[in-house]
């Protein structure tokens, strides 16, 4: 391909004149090494998208740079053997995004190692609708399969649920025969919109994490889904049912939670981590194979994407810091 290829990318500086942000012209030659060179149809947001897209997000660690951690496109140049011109491929997680520039650009130059062929049975749009936020609730609901939770067990609470996580997590679990029960701080505006989706009922997210006197609470969930994570994990962990589980995939309330052991040694619950970063390509492989078929999350798709420009990122981006996001916002290179 040609080497002289000018492109837009949506550039992040921070130098003698400040912090800024905008779409620029950027050519090959800027972008970073790797063994194939991909052009890029759509990238997705994601809240460490909106971390990078500010300084005190700490994400980025040098300037200028192209942020953006998913992408799905068309490979257009390659020297890695996996790989040849007009493989549809599709990228989230490694450091993409983070340390190597990413999606959100015409053109990203990659490792082979970090793309996967996009799975048949999704198009690149529907890839980069579930994305990272997706990948990561279809991570949640596998670990939670692998540890015994069943439909017969109980509802399944999922926290932040208007969210790309949550949203998604909501159309999977329906999809499998669960009860699902959403929490969010939007119920009022957005209750309607969740049991579109899958969720059977609604609660406020000051309901679902109640605070109690006790070091245990009433068994109302046979598990949590949560990609919120801080203080409110607290409470949640007292209402799980016996031999219940939550998986933890987030940190938009904070980082800290308070807890005891009760919950684990008298219940049996157990704390499921899950890290959609730098998972084995043998389960991304089986994950998105999943999500590509019996796992393919068509009422979130179809009710909660919506498609943007690289011109509109920085309103995107601050309203996802803001805790504003319904649904998975995706980008249109």
């Amino acid at each position: 391909m040609k080497k002289d290829i000018i492109f837009d990318a949506f550039v992040v500086r921070n130098d003698h004149q400040g912090f800024r942000s905008g779409v620029e012209a950027w050519g090959l030659d800027q972008l970073p090494e790797g063994d194939v060179i991909v052009k890029v149809l759509y990238s997705g947001v994601n809240y460490k998208d909106g971390l990078a897209s500010t300084p005190e997000g700490k994400i980025v660690k040098r300037y200028p740079f192209i942020p953006g951690i998913d992408l799905a496109g068309t490979v257009v140049e390659s020297t890695h053997p996996s790989y040849k011109p007009g493989d549809q491929v599709l990228c989230t997680g490694y450091e993409v995004g983070v340390t190597h520039e990413g999606g959100y650009s015409q053109y990203a130059r990659l490792k082979g190692e970090w793309l996967l062929p996009l799975p048949e049975g999704l198009t690149h749009k529907e890839a980069m609708g579930i994305g990272t936020a997706g990948f990561t609730a279809a991570l949640s609901v596998a670990s939670l399969l692998r540890n015994g939770i069943n439909p017969k067990d109980g509802p399944v609470l999922v926290t932040g649920a208007t969210g790309g996580v949550g949203s998604f997590a909501i159309s999977i679990l329906s999809k499998l025969g669960f009860n699902v029960i959403a929490s969010t701080g939007k119920a009022s505006t957005q209750g309607e919109w969740l049991k579109s989706i899958g969720a059977s009922s609604v609660v406020t997210r000051e309901e679902a994490a109640a605070e109690s006197k006790g070091v245990l609470s009433s068994e109302q969930w046979a598990a949590v889904i949560d990609p919120v994570g801080g203080t409110q994990l607290s409470s949640l962990l007292k209402r799980v049912k016996y031999d219940g589980a939550i998986a933890l995939s987030g940190l938009t309330g904070g980082g800290q939670f308070e807890a005891t052991v009760y919950p684990f040694i008298l219940r049996g619950v157990k704390l499921l981590g899950i890290d959609s970063v730098f998972c084995r390509m043998e389960t991304r492989q089986e994950i998105w194979a999943k999500l590509a078929d019996e796992w393919k999350p068509e009422s979130a798709l179809r009710l909660g994407i919506h498609v943007h420009t690289l011109n509109e990122l920085p309103d995107i981006l601050a309203g996802i810091l803001r805790g504003e996001a319904a649904g998975r916002s995706i980008i249109s290179l």
